[in-house]
């Protein structure tokens, strides 16, 4: 079977950064613990999909994705300046600590403590990946049709189809 929308996909990938041609290493998912997704409903990345539709079990592919197609260029603009009383609680956190943040819509997401001032914590809301160019080398472990639950649910259920939530 082939990767196509409304599969399950497990595979495997290394990510890297790219910088000046080189590769920098980012992080991996390897057959003891691998990615594992439905395609087509938009949990992955446009471009990434579009690498690895038509591939099936066991082939291998390695491609770019520039920072455009990827997590996007770098927005100057995407920074908060959020109040110190804040973090009265928790901490004022440090320099360089990613925290977690919910919005009014109760979305999630996480940003980066960029500066600190007794008044405000200056945080970027760039994800983390955002103006890098990405190389991933991935292999196919398993491709099947979705089940109607994870259909109806949106995501996969494991390789087999049956982890539970």
């Amino acid at each position: 079977m082939n990767i196509q929308p409304n599969t399950v996909v497990a595979l495997t990938y290394k990510l890297h950064k790219l910088n000046n041609g080189e590769k920098e290493f980012v992080e991996e998912a390897n057959k003891e613990n691998p990615l594992v997704f439905l395609s087509g409903v938009g949990m992955m990345l446009p471009k990434f999909e579009e690498n690895i539709q038509g591939l099936k079990k066991g082939d291998t592919v390695d491609f770019e994705l520039k920072a455009v197609d990827a997590y996007g260029d770098v927005d100057e603009a995407a920074v908060a300046q959020l109040p110190a009383d804040m973090f009265k609680e928790s901490g004022i956190p440090p320099v360089g600590e990613i925290i977690p943040l919910q919005d009014n819509q109760g979305n999630q997401f996480r940003a980066k403590v960029v500066e600190v001032s007794p008044e405000v914590v200056v945080v970027d809301l760039n994800h983390p990946m955002a103006g890098q160019d990405l190389h991933f080398d991935i292999e196919v472990l398993e491709v099947r049709e979705a089940t109607e639950d994870e259909l109806s649910h949106g995501h996969a259920h494991g390789i087999d189809g049956q982890s539970s939530h």
